[in-house]
């Protein structure tokens, strides 16, 4: 099974994280893109955190119905910080060895920063959604010392500009969230009166 994968703390998931994820399933010929919440970043805190749980959550009511899409709960069940390398090798372990991890462009450039580069690049390919700012030709440049090219897949990305930290604040200030967060997820952000 060809997995992608799309990590990040998703405080809360919202529409642009569902849409990154349709577009590298429908673009890269992945069978299912799994949304890897993560428990503890290894380089920021999470802000206005309501617990690894509740973000579990609100990304399996993100996803829910939809079967191209799902959630997987790996980086939760890990204590310490989620390192991408510790979680595609744990993967690998469990059978799982045809994955696509699933990044922004800007992402994509602070790559050879990470913990192993290149070990995240030989264990699983690159799926870099292209945004502004971030083009293919820098983007290959960058990684080109890391990995062979067939090792990164650019894609599509509609520009949504929704960010996570944004929706926070809204919601505190009790602004609408309406169209940029799945209803599922609005809807129990209201009910556990998350972020205010």
């Amino acid at each position: 099974m060809r997995l992608g994968l799309l990590g990040g703390t998703f405080n809360p998931p919202h529409l642009a994280h569902l849409v990154c994820a349709q577009e590298a399933h429908a673009q890269l010929g992945l069978d299912v893109v799994l949304l890897v919440p993560t428990r503890q970043p290894p380089h920021k805190a999470v802000d206005d955190d309501p617990g690894p749980d509740v973000r579990r959550r609100m990304c399996e009511l993100a996803t829910a119905g939809d079967p191209r899409l799902g959630v997987c709960p790996i980086e939760l069940e890990r204590p310490g910080p989620s390192w991408t390398v510790d979680t595609l090798e744990e993967l690998h372990a469990r059978g799982e060895d045809d994955l696509t991890f699933i990044v922004g462009g800007d992402m994509a450039l602070s790559l050879p920063e990470w913990r192993e580069p290149a070990a995240i690049l030989r264990l699983a390919r690159l799926g870099v959604a292209e945004r502004a700012g971030a083009g293919r030709a820098a983007i290959a440049d960058r990684l080109a010392p890391l990995a062979p090219p067939e090792r990164i897949t650019f894609f599509d990305m509609p520009r949504l500009d929704i960010a996570s930290t944004d929706l926070r604040r809204r919601t505190a200030e009790g602004r609408p969230t309406r169209y940029l967060l799945p209803e599922a997820v609005e809807r129990f952000i209201a009910e556990q009166g998350l972020y205010r």
